[in-house]
C-alpha cells in the first residue's frame, strides 16, 4: 500500500511543529529522562547518567565500590559556607583513605539561591578549592526532577513528605549504590562521620 506525499505531510508536519515547540527546558527534560533507567525500577544509583559541571555525560557506574555522599547545593544560602567548607574537609580527609565520593548538584529550587550557570558556578566552586563532583544544576523536586533524586526520594523518604525541603539535605550511598540514610541540611557534614563509619 503506498501513500501520497500530501498524506505524509499531514501526518509529519504537526508532529515536526510540536516538536520545534517544545522550549529548551522541555527538550532538556525529554533528553534527559531517555537518557536514565526508571527511577521506580532502579535498584542503585549506578543505572543513572548525569551531566558534570562542563556539560558531559557521567555514568555513575563510575561510584561502585565508594561510599557517596549525594548533595542538593547553593551558592547563595546561609548554610553555603558552612557546608561548603566541611564536605571540602570530609573529602580532604577520606576520599584516599576510604575511598569518600561526593556528588553535589546545584539546585535553583530554593529561594533561587543559586540563580547562576555552570560555567558561574564553576568559577565559584574553584574559588573555594572543591575537589569534590560537581554536576549540572538540576531540580531535585516536581516532575522536572532528575531521575536520580526521584530515585533517591523514593528510597530514602523525609519527615512530612519525600520531597527535598532545603539546600544541602544528604544521602549516603553504600558501596553498592543503595541509598541508606537521608539527613536534613541542618545536620553538619562534620556530623555525618559516625554514618559513614558504617559502610565504609
Amino acid at each position: 500500500m503506498t501513500i501520497g506525499f500530501r498524506r505524509i505531510c499531514k501526518l509529519v508536519v504537526p508532529i515536526t511543529g510540536n516538536v520545534l515547540c517544545l522550549s529548551r527546558a522541555q527538550f532538556a527534560t525529554v533528553k534527559m529522562a531517555s537518557a536514565n533507567v526508571d527511577y521506580k525500577a532502579a535498584s542503585s544509583i549506578h543505572e543513572f547518567t548525569a551531566k558534570n559541571i562542563k556539560g558531559e555525560d557521567v555514568n555513575l557506574d563510575v561510584y561502585k565500590g565508594h561510599v557517596c555522599i549525594i548533595v542538593n547545593v547553593a551558592s547563595q544560602c546561609g548554610l553555603t559556607a558552612n557546608n561548603y567548607k566541611q564536605l571540602n574537609e570530609l573529602y580532604d580527609q577520606y576520599a584516599e583513605s576510604k575511598g569518600l565520593r561526593i556528588l553535589a548538584f546545584p539546585c535553583n529550587q530554593f529561594a533561587g539561591q543559586e540563580p547562576g550557570d555552570s560555567e558561574q558556578i564553576a568559577c565559584f566552586i574553584s574559588d573555594r578549592k572543591v575537589k569534590f563532583d560537581m554536576f549540572e544544576k538540576v531540580d531535585v523536586n516536581g516532575d522536572s526532577a532528575h531521575p536520580l533524586w526521584k530515585f533517591l526520594k523514593l528510597k530514602q523518604g523525609g519527615t512530612l513528605g519525600n520531597f527535598i525541603k532545603w539546600n544541602f539535605t544528604k544521602f549516603i550511598v553504600d558501596k553498592n549504590g543503595v541509598p541508606v540514610e537521608r539527613h536534613g541540611p541542618n545536620v553538619d557534614p562534620k556530623d555525618l562521620v559516625k554514618s559513614l563509619e558504617k559502610y565504609w
